[in-house]
């Protein structure tokens, strides 16, 4: 049964904000592809992944687009409510289907504001997620299309509990920014060497050493410093 402290921000929480916002928490369910900001819109609430993942994207005008950052269980999706703004700039879309517990985005404000702790919390969160963005805008420019999709591969893996990925190629290109036939050549790639299954929009990890190694070093910078943050956290 999914609980608030199978989210790692939330299970560091004091016991104080643990008591004041746990009743407050809804779960729900996040299925494939679901939007649940767009850019420019207000966040009336923030989520918590528990077995789900959430892409943020910056969108163009064009509606092309390509993925900034990725946020599971150990992350909130709506950091514009407590870093000063009522809206956030990115588009936020589930990439794994799973649950997450809702939280009104008020509620997570005023505990911002009024706990010392959860605020520490929050902002060496945030730190971790602009770490991860810094570091796909310069894999995005300077790595291969193969190179990025391993990276991203792992990136999503850390986040689930399972080695299994619901995910079909032209969503992956979308969260790439690059065009469908680069995933696939790059997936047929990963593929033949043994390192993944892909069958009919389900990737299996079968050598995750061996997709480390082809990973370039955006994945280990983006990892080292989430752990490290992870790492403080739990001694608060």
């Amino acid at each position: 049964m999914n609980k608030p402290t199978d989210n790692k921000l939330l299970s560091a929480f004091p016991e104080q904000s643990k008591a004041r916002l746990f009743p407050q928490l809804k779960l729900v369910k996040l299925p494939l592809g679901k939007v649940l900001y767009e850019s420019g819109q207000n966040v009336v609430s923030v989520y918590f992944p528990i077995n789900s993942i959430v892409s943020l994207l910056s969108v163009m005008e064009n509606g092309s687009s390509a993925e900034i950052s990725v946020v599971g269980n150990e992350g909130v999706v709506g950091t514009a409510v407590f870093m000063g703004g009522e809206s956030t700039p990115n588009q936020a879309v589930v990439q794994s289907a799973g649950y997450a517990f809702s939280l009104p985005a008020a509620l997570l404000r005023s505990e911002f504001n009024s706990e010392l702790l959860v605020r520490t919390l929050m902002l060496r969160y945030t730190q971790s997620l602009m770490a991860q963005m810094s570091q796909t805008a310069v894999c995005n420019r300077h790595h291969s299309i193969d190179q990025q999709l391993c990276r991203w591969l792992l990136l999503s893996l850390d986040r689930l509990t399972t080695d299994d990925l619901t995910m079909t190629q032209e969503l992956i290109a979308n969260m790439l920014g690059v065009r469908r036939e680069g995933v696939t050549e790059a997936a047929g790639k990963l593929q033949k060497l043994g390192v993944i299954d892909y069958k009919r929009g389900h990737i299996t990890i079968k050598d995750r050493t061996k997709l480390e190694s082809l990973c370039c070093e955006c994945y280990a910078v983006v990892k080292t410093e989430t752990d490290r943050l992870n790492t403080y956290a739990n001694t608060l």
